[in-house]
């Protein structure tokens, strides 16, 4: 008894000082409450009696206590695969940003971190090469406007029937062919992005998003195609998960997955293609998931797949943490309008972290699974003051 009293002021202390305090409701059959909520009635009392224990709770409190919760759905331990993924950019989510010629930097309007819009310059580079692409760019004009004056020239003669058809042709193809210079020449300038002042040359960024990587000094001598910086649009991601041989057989694409994150939240994912072939090194298939959000590129999270072949299960499967035990029963805390209440439950076999529910809890129940142990201490508190 002195152990449950002291377990249960430790954590009221704790849990006070994270929620700045939040109400807890025990109901039994000696409650007033209970027994005047009954009116006399014998079989609504022997149901008061087996209601479980709640925690009254608002969801600012919850966010507070860091408590994540789940939706829970059917599917056994066997028809899950558990996997580590990583964050990874996608493909158009991505840029490397390089030189279009060689030269010196020589402004620097963005750094590490900085937002990018698209097509927005990011770094000049003065170049000799910029000065050629805009002199080409010049002359090849200059041409193409001189060969279409001759070109004009040569057919007032031919309709006044001073000049002969085969003089007509010739001016027609030198027209052309300087016309097709021309525009060669201001195709490769803008490519280059050529400053106006023909000196230099624009660094710009194909995407939107930040800059995640800087390798370049205001100064420094650059060669074409040297990378300068990376940007990222962490809206545009995806999460590569390492499979076996054996599981990725059973996956398709548009299977469903679970991403659990660091912080214990969790976001739903689907299988968008698995890889025909294995790594070398780690002789496993990649899984790529399509994912809703923003996350670092980089984070190592694990996920939960749900292939649609293979075994298929009506059990019902929760995270380990949500699994607690009090009075020598397993109960998890299944969310409600006005906080939590206490579910026993009856548990089969762990695997990887989860736990499979054999009895109990019915699909699509919402579970707490981070920080369950507090609702377990606001009970604890609770029982240790009404002894």
């Amino acid at each position: 008894m002195n152990d449950k009293r002291l377990f249960g002021g430790a954590a009221a202390v704790a849990i006070v000082a994270a929620l700045g305090g939040f109400g807890i409701a025990r109901w039994t059959a000696s409650d007033p409450a209970a027994t005047e909520a009954a009116s006399g009635n014998a079989a609504a009392s022997a149901e008061e009696e087996k209601a479980p224990d709640t925690v009254a709770m608002t969801a600012q409190a919850v966010q507070q206590a860091g408590i994540a919760t789940e939706t829970i759905n059917p599917g056994g331990l066997g028809a899950e695969i558990v996997a580590q993924a990583t964050v990874s950019a996608s493909p158009q989510g991505e840029a490397i940003v390089t030189a279009r010629a060689a030269g010196a930097v020589t402004r620097l309007m963005k750094r590490l971190g900085d937002p990018v819009r698209a097509g927005e310059t990011l770094a000049i580079v003065e170049s000799r090469d910029a000065a050629q692409f805009a002199a080409d760019r010049t002359a090849a004009a200059a041409k193409s406007t001189l060969a279409q004056k001759a070109l004009a020239r040569e057919q007032y003669l031919f309709r006044q029937k001073v000049s002969a058809r085969v003089e007509l042709e010739q001016a027609e193809a030198e027209a052309a062919s300087a016309a097709a210079e021309a525009r060669r020449a201001s195709v490769a300038a803008g490519a280059a992005r050529v400053t106006s002042d023909g000196r230099g040359v624009a660094v710009s960024s194909p995407i939107s998003g930040r800059v995640t990587s800087e390798n370049v000094t205001l100064g420094a001598f650059v060669q074409p195609e040297t990378e300068l910086m990376r940007v990222a649009d962490a809206s545009k991601i995806q999460i590569e998960a390492s499979v076996g041989p054996t599981d990725a057989q059973r996956l398709s694409p548009g299977d469903r997955a679970i991403i659990e994150l660091p912080d214990g939240r969790t976001i739903d994912a689907r299988v968008r293609a698995v890889t025909p072939g294995l790594a070398s090194e780690t002789r496993s298939a990649t899984a790529v998931l399509d994912v809703a959000g923003s996350l670092q590129p980089g984070l190592a999270v694990r996920v939960r797949l749900l292939p649609s072949r293979g075994d298929i299960s009506n059990a019902i499967v929760v995270p380990e943490e949500a699994v607690q035990t009090l009075e020598g029963r397993d109960i998890v805390f299944v969310r409600t309008p006005k906080g939590f209440r206490a579910q026993t439950v009856t548990i089969g076999q762990r695997s990887n972290g989860r736990v499979e529910i054999l009895r109990g809890l019915p699909a699509g129940s919402q579970v707490a699974t981070k920080n369950a142990f507090l609702l377990k201490a606001e009970l604890g508190k609770g029982a240790g003051e009404e002894e």
